[in-house]
């Protein structure tokens, strides 16, 4: 999905509560791989593997100058003779330390096994993000979560779609609130004085 299409999906969200989740749960992925210089593990379910996600945070790392972006896909049947970038399997999450941080894609409840090394990794010190469908020991293990409800109008894929987007900008939207009349006119004074954005 291209930067149109998410700007026109999220034209659609406007009013719900779509674009501030997928807003904070990216704002929390961004942080936690930038303060930590990097570290990110992605990994799906047996059953799905979140390809696409990868592929969009390797574009966003790219496009925001932002490389901790950039994942390391770990698979559930990986073989050494598969290219490097896709030979990481699961005893990769094992070996989780503090400082890495773990993203969880799971549309159906994940298996025991891979609980259990999500579970290894926290208890080591990673920091765990989950993209997930309701899972409840999932969603406890995780530091931050984001549920995809599967009676929803919206579906996982479109969430990882406004997640990675918002991942990758360089300026999250900041939470409206009581802000001092100087932070807004100093806010105003950047806005008119930054040289317009560069279009490709």
């Amino acid at each position: 999905m291209d930067a149109v299409r998410v700007a026109l999906l999220r034209e659609v969200l406007a009013g719900t509560e779509w674009l501030g989740a997928t807003r904070r749960f990216a704002g929390a992925l961004r942080g936690s791989v930038v303060s930590h210089g990097g570290g990110l593990l992605l990994v799906g379910t047996e059953e799905y593997e979140p390809w696409h996600l990868a592929a969009h945070l390797v574009d966003e790392a790219a496009w925001s100058g932002t490389p901790e972006l950039s994942p390391t896909l770990v698979r559930h049947a990986a073989r050494t003779s598969d290219p490097a970038h896709l030979a990481v399997g699961l005893g990769r999450l094992s070996a989780a330390r503090r400082g890495e941080t773990l993203l969880v894609v799971s549309p159906a409840a994940p298996g025991a096994g891979l609980l259990e090394r999500v579970h290894d990794a926290r208890r080591a010190g990673a920091t765990v993000l989950a993209l997930e469908s309701g899972d409840r020991e999932l969603v406890a293990m995780a530091h931050e979560a984001l549920t995809v409800p599967v009676d929803t109008d919206l579906d996982l894929d479109t969430v990882q779609h406004l997640v990675s987007a918002a991942a990758g900008e360089n300026a999250l939207p900041v939470p409206r609130g009581r802000r001092r009349f100087r932070d807004r006119l100093s806010r105003l004074a950047d806005q008119l004085t930054s040289p317009p954005p560069t279009r490709w």
